[in-house]
């Protein structure tokens, strides 16, 4: 179990450089679910499973309609 917690961790991290690290937004999107998945994961493996539902649903939810709005100006020339 303690690895299993370790592997979570590290994808955690690996997700959030992802979503820092990218300067297009199609790939941050990409490293924002791996995080937001892994976190779910992690809180769920703890037994917090309505917080990681009130995660999964807001967090995602509110980011990845910000992330398609980002992606839509960026796509359009005027």
């Amino acid at each position: 179990m303690t690895y299993f917690m370790l592997f979570l961790g590290v994808c955690f991290v690996l997700g959030g450089l992802a979503v820092a690290s990218n300067p297009s937004p199609y790939y941050g999107v990409v490293g924002l679910v791996l995080a937001s998945v892994v976190g779910c994961g992690w809180l769920l493996s703890l037994g917090l499973s309505f917080v990681s539902l009130v995660l999964f649903m807001v967090y995602l939810g509110g980011m990845l309609v910000v992330f398609l709005y980002s992606v839509s100006l960026a796509a359009d020339p005027y």
